[in-house]
């Protein structure tokens, strides 16, 4: 299993995370990105940490 974590300070709201998830487990929250659904779905692909332009998601697996 992986934990996706978004530091809000990072995050600028451009969207890329949430257009790039394959798992579609991110969503824009306002003009911050969250992860929504079922974070127990994140494949760990970590596209999402490769696309932000401004380094504020990081994936642990645990």
């Amino acid at each position: 299993m992986f934990t996706v974590t978004i530091d809000v300070d990072k995050c600028e709201g451009c969207g890329e995370c949430t257009e790039g998830c394959p798992a579609d487990i991110l969503e824009m929250d306002g003009d911050k990105a969250a992860v929504s659904g079922d974070p127990s779905d994140c494949l760990g692909c970590e596209t999402c940490v490769t696309v932000c332009p401004n380094g504020a998601i990081s994936i642990e697996e645990s």
